[in-house]
């Protein structure tokens, strides 16, 4: 496993290269007649009508997941476009408060209790990848493509936690963390590869014969070498022996605990889209639907 693993997928997808939205000071506009916000929404930099917009945001965002799960076909394809705009939004909102302590604390503070404790675990978790000093200078060239659609992932992870006994919220954690899930599509500085970023040496030791790239082998390649360290026991240990790096583990259990209480976290976190910074600035260049 390596040291600091992907630490684009990190700090690029999750942290957003540095994340300011840089937009005038007044409310998110929407386009006439929908409710959906668009992409490039003005963000407000208040906590009073923040925290209002994240909360409408995320119970929406929830509802319009519900009718995916309902309705649609999670196992196949991408989120509708309601899910993609509503967890772009949300991103972008999330993007903006979690590296500013002031004002991300005063927006969690005043929140809804429906929406407070998926506010604080997901601030949480990306402050803890914020936290992270990326090791050496040498920037991998992202590539990108789809990832597996959400359901299947989560088929997957169910498998795993059945053969391992390693909860599919913490193998979605990773995922998630490692590359966008299956996302982000380079080797990381140090030479991990695949969706659960595994160095070379540690999946022939761990991958059970398979495919380092395949989300389904990966997944299941993570779950044997967690548990070998001690997972469902320790997550903490087991964690660390994945990547030693405390503010790693915490994120991932932050975003765990997330998808465990509430699965909706899980395809909504999935609905995420991917920044790196260009010569211009910051960028979304992929995600669900795009």
């Amino acid at each position: 496993m390596s040291v600091r693993i992907a630490l684009l997928a990190l700090l690029l997808c999750l942290a957003g290269c540095g994340g300011d939205e840089q937009a005038p000071q007044q409310h998110p506009t929407q386009d006439p007649g929908t409710s959906l916000p668009r992409p490039d929404a003005p963000l407000a930099r208040k906590p009073g009508p923040l925290a209002d917009d994240l909360a409408r945001t995320t119970r929406a965002l929830r509802a319009e997941i519900g009718r995916w799960r309902a309705e649609g076909n999670p196992a196949a394809g991408a989120p509708p476009e309601a899910v993609t705009l509503l967890a772009l939004h949300q991103q972008r909102i999330y993007r903006l408060i979690a590296p500013r302590r002031r004002l991300g604390d005063r927006v969690l503070a005043v929140l809804p209790a429906s929406v407070a404790g998926e506010a604080r675990d997901t601030v949480r978790g990306r402050r803890a990848l914020l936290a992270i000093k990326p090791s050496g200078s040498r920037r991998p060239k992202i590539r990108t493509a789809e990832p597996a659609p959400a359901g299947a992932l989560l088929e997957h992870y169910r498998a795993a936690q059945r053969r391992f006994g390693v909860g599919w919220h913490v193998l979605a954690a990773v995922n998630f963390v490692e590359s966008a899930f299956g996302r982000l599509r380079n080797e990381s500085t140090a030479g991990a590869r695949g969706p659960m970023q595994f160095m070379p040496a540690t999946w022939r030791a761990y991958g059970l014969g398979g495919d380092i790239r395949d989300p389904g082998d990966a997944i299941l390649g993570a779950a044997n070498y967690l548990h070998a360290n001690g997972a469902p026991r320790s997550y903490r240990r087991a964690l660390l022996a994945y990547n030693h790096s405390r503010e790693y583990v915490a994120a991932i259990l932050h975003f765990a605990r997330r998808m465990r209480r509430d699965p909706r976290s899980f395809y909504a976190y999935y609905a995420w889209q991917v920044y790196v910074r260009t010569s211009t600035g910051v960028r979304r260049i992929t995600g669900p639907g795009a």
